[in-house]
Order: C-alpha cells, then structure tokens, then sequence
C-alpha cells in the first residue's frame, strides 16, 4: 500500500491518544502494515517543557527505529515536533499539563502528535498538535 501523509497522520494521532496497553497492540498492528510507531509520555509546564518534549521525541523515535541516526531524520522529526509545539503552546500556556507524543513513519511520511491535557480549575481542556515532515524512504520501504 502506498501511504499519504493523511494516513500515517491518522496513526500518529491514534498513538498519541492510547493508553500504554492499547499502544502496545497498536505498535504490533502497525508493523506488520510497515508503518513504524512509538509513544511517550509527557507532563509539566509546557513553556519549561519545550526541549525536554524535542528530545523526549527523538530518544523515542531512536530507540523505536523510527529514524536511523542521521542529520536528516533528525531534523526532519525535531521539525516535526516543533510545528506540535508551536500548534499547542498558546492554548497551553501558564498550565501544567499532562499527555502524550506519539510518532508515525510510513515510507517518506514523518508525523508528530502532540495530545495533552490541560489542568484548568475543575475543567480539563484538551489540545492536540501535529507535525509533518517528509525524509527519505528507505530501499526496502520503497
């Protein structure tokens, strides 16, 4: 099957808002359909929290075998979840939070979900971001 950048996306959201058992079935599904995706867990103060979530993403997306070790891949996801950050941090801001990233790879896709919950009085708002970048595809991908 040959993946858009809405298809791996819809995963990257799906990982993002799973519990850690459903991540795990869904991480297994997803494999077997060469679709490469991890989940991590996130919380605080997001304004404080801006590189911890970079890094968080890519340690991730490394020990996942989501990107391999290069400059490229890793700016593409750094990229990536940025553009998360940037879509989630106004709506956020001055509140501790508490979520998830989850990452999808498909052929030349990279997506980065960012879904938190945002502790508000005795309301809990939520927002999601999401990031896009494309890096090269490998021999067996293609």
């Amino acid at each position: 099957m040959k993946y858009k950048s809405k298809d791996v996306a819809k995963i990257a959201i799906v990982m993002a808002t799973s519990s850690r058992e459903e991540e795990i079935v869904l991480k297994e599904d997803y494999k077997k359909q060469r679709i490469k995706t991890a989940a991590v867990d996130i919380g605080g103060s997001v304004i404080d929290s801006v590189a911890k979530i970079m890094e968080r993403s890519v340690i991730t997306a490394k020990r996942n075998g989501i990107i391999d070790d290069l400059h490229v891949n890793e700016g593409a996801l750094i990229g990536a979840t940025r553009e998360a950050i940037e879509q989630i941090k106004n709506k956020a801001l001055g509140f501790n939070v508490g979520g998830k990233i989850g990452i999808a790879c498909a052929e030349e896709h990279l997506c980065v979900c960012i879904f938190l919950t945002i502790g508000m009085f005795r309301l809990d708002e939520v927002v999601i971001g999401l990031g896009h970048r494309a890096i090269p595809a490998t021999e067996e991908e293609k």
